[in-house]
């Protein structure tokens, strides 16, 4: 099937068209029903890479997607077969020019949407793991990309404003990063700062090949374990895994609290587990950083989550953005509050929580709840790193364990110094430049020349507001000018049905 054949666009359409049913809680288009489930599932692997992620970020959407979607696309795998054997043979040829094996397993041991994984032996007889990048995939994504570009905008009039930015910056944070991913060299780059910046973390990471990596190969060391979800082989081994899950959580919250760069695809299948019972993270594809302003409205919310601060917890996720800005903060507050309740009640199952949030995030499906591109895969991380803990353990509760590690970590997350001499020396030595920065906010405001700036929030809210009151009025006068000319050229009852919708218009706008 070509990258641009009929049957592959309709199956793009027709996947497209039961995403934007599902979201807009509607039975049919046109006559045309939303896939069922598993028809869903099916179609997306047989679209292949593109899609896969796709799907895997759509995933982390509850407003989206009711139960049965959400348990089917949380099911589809990063699984494909392997290269065919000439398309394996091109890509070998063209990565090692020079042959660096001196042995060299031909079937590969794992095999994703991206690359497939072979073992092989340097002549020295230490073991790697190579990464091969799948033959044209840059260009199928790339082909991929403009089709759903293609089709987003023709089904971006259906949605409202919100819901259409929540689309739009799945779709723009999934294009950057999936086109990332294609580069073997990025994802050494990832590697090695990752190896750098958490060296002391306790958790091993593959060591890098650069002499024999390149753009569609990968040499690292080869890591053994056990996948993260293989239950009978970790108690096989008597390995404890709540010290393991408690060194996962402090190993995110240092990456997305405190350093602000975090691997953002931590499924089973990147974390093994050795016989001696040390984490192991693999696939460094995916690397995301977290600006100050968002750490910072993340710990405002961890922190108003465990006080029971409502209205703060609904504060800081308008700082977040996954909140409108003029959304109505005692409605959030009190739905808040009973997701709260849902979620602390330790006599529950996992299974009866889901229920009840689903029920109760039914009820309020019509807030303005909101995707903002930063918080997508922090909120798909959280997913996964939540289904890992009670995939082991009933009632884990991330934020729970997350708080006290953060609470010693603040001062770190939030840039102050530990000690209290530190930072009033830095206080002192700033001094000279707030003086001066006064000094320059007075003169401009004496001169008539102060510029006053509101937030992005703000900013959103207000062109929002004017779309919402603009759009009737201009729609209005399109009509009225209709009818206007309609009645210069003589079609007198024409220019009354135009004039007639015009003033309809604006009385139910």
């Amino acid at each position: 099937m070509g990258l641009y054949s009929p049957l592959r666009i309709w199956r793009v359409f027709r996947l497209l068209l039961s995403f934007y049913l599902l979201i807009r809680k509607r039975e049919s288009f046109m006559g045309v029903r939303a896939l069922e489930p598993d028809q869903l599932s099916n179609s997306v692997m047989i679209l292949g890479t593109s899609f896969v992620k796709l799907v895997q970020i759509l995933a982390t959407r509850n407003d989206f997607f009711d139960e049965r979607y959400l348990v089917a696309l949380r099911t589809i795998h990063d699984d494909l077969p392997a290269m065919s054997t000439t398309d394996y043979q091109k890509v070998l040829k063209r990565s090692f020019i020079e042959w660096p094996f001196e042995r060299f397993e031909e079937i590969p041991i794992a095999s994703a949407s991206i690359g497939q994984v072979h073992e092989a032996f340097l002549p020295n007889g230490v073991r790697v793991a190579v990464k091969l990048r799948r033959e044209g995939i840059e260009k199928r994504i790339r082909a991929d990309l403009r089709i759903v570009a293609l089709f987003n905008r023709l089904f971006r009039p259906l949605f409202s404003p919100l819901t259409r930015h929540s689309i739009e910056s799945v779709i723009s944070e999934f294009s950057s990063m999936i086109i990332q991913e294609c580069s073997m060299r990025r994802e050494r780059q990832n590697l090695d700062r990752f190896s750098t910046v958490y060296e002391n973390s306790g958790i091993r990471f593959p060591i890098a090949y650069p002499q024999y990596s390149g753009e569609d190969a990968l040499v690292m060391s080869f890591e053994e374990g056990f996948r993260f979800d293989d239950r009978k082989s970790i108690e096989e081994n008597h390995i404890e895994i709540a010290p393991i899950i408690d060194k996962l959580v402090r190993f995110y919250t240092e990456q997305m609290l405190v350093k602000g760069f975090f691997h953002a695809d931590p499924h089973p299948g990147n974390l093994l587990i050795s016989a001696e019972g040390e984490l192991i993270l693999l696939d460094f594809g995916m690397v995301k950083r977290v600006s100050n302003p968002m750490r910072v409205a993340i710990i405002e919310l961890i922190k108003a989550a465990n006080e029971r601060d409502y209205e703060a917890y609904v504060s800081a996720a308008k700082r977040m953005g996954t909140v409108a800005y003029d959304a109505p903060s005692s409605e959030l507050a009190e739905f808040t509050e009973r997701m709260f309740e849902i979620f602390s009640n330790d006599t529950l199952s996992s299974g009866s929580m889901q229920h009840l949030a689903f029920e109760v995030m039914e009820q309020t499906k019509n807030l303005p709840f909101k995707l903002p591109q930063e918080a997508i895969y922090i909120l798909r991380v959280s997913a996964i790193i939540e289904g890992l803990g009670t995939s082991y353990i009933e009632n884990f509760n991330g934020i729970k364990d997350i708080l006290p590690i953060l609470q010693r970590n603040i001062p770190r997350a939030l840039g102050i110094k530990e000690s209290l001499f530190d930072t009033v020396r830095d206080e002192i030595r700033r001094l000279p430049d707030d003086f001066i920065a006064a000094r320059e906010t007075l003169r401009k405001a004496s001169r008539g020349e102060l510029n006053v700036e509101i937030s992005s929030l703000q900013v959103e809210s207000l062109k929002h507001l004017v779309e919402t009151s603009l759009r009737p009025i201009v729609t209005s006068l399109t009509f009225a000018l209709g009818a206007f000319g309609a009645w210069i050229a003589g079609w007198e009852n024409g220019s009354y049905i135009l004039l007639s919708f015009a003033i309809l218009r604006l009385w139910f706008r």
